[in-house]
């Protein structure tokens, strides 16, 4: 089974405040809608509860400590290795971590791969991504966005390859 985080980080690394994503980038929101379809998506419980919702389409799998009323549609885990052992035990081909914070930061000992938007920005915020050590990752793609009617800021969409 393959694992990817997947996120959207602005130029000082902040990808939220108070729960809300602090842009709005449609060509992005489709990026993770396509790559993360008909998959299994991993999410924090103040994710899954900032969203409202189990996403359509996935396999929704939310982490939280604390014991949560059932919700169609999605499985619950204490911890993500859990999360991923129940992925794998499924047959999942493809894991995408998305968040929040402390999710990401334990997902890249686990991902082979991330999809990173860099957001030109720097907003105000309460969670980071964290920084991408370059070497243990390679940026092998890198699609650049430009401002638009849409876009209210530039960004890019990179692909990143575990190198070892």
């Amino acid at each position: 089974m393959r694992v990817s985080l997947i996120a959207a980080a602005a130029s000082n690394g902040v990808i939220g405040l108070d729960g809300e994503i602090p842009w709005t980038l449609p060509d992005d929101q489709r990026f993770f809608r396509d790559q993360t379809s008909g998959h299994c998506i991993v999410i924090g419980r103040k994710t899954f509860d900032s969203i409202g919702k189990a996403l359509p389409g996935r396999k929704n799998l939310v982490l939280s400590r604390r014991p949560h009323e059932p919700v169609a549609d999605v499985e619950f885990f204490v911890d993500l290795p859990s999360a991923i052992t129940w992925a794998r035990d499924q047959a999942v081909a493809h894991c995408f971590i998305a968040g929040g914070e402390a999710i990401y930061r334990e997902g890249l000992a686990l991902a082979d791969s991330i999809y990173l938007t860099r957001v030109d920005a720097e907003p105000e915020g309460d969670t980071r991504f964290p920084d991408i050590d370059e070497e243990i990752w390679e940026c092998v793609d890198r699609r650049p966005h430009k401002i638009d009617a849409r876009h209210a800021h530039t960004f890019a969409i990179e692909t990143w390859a575990r190198r070892i």
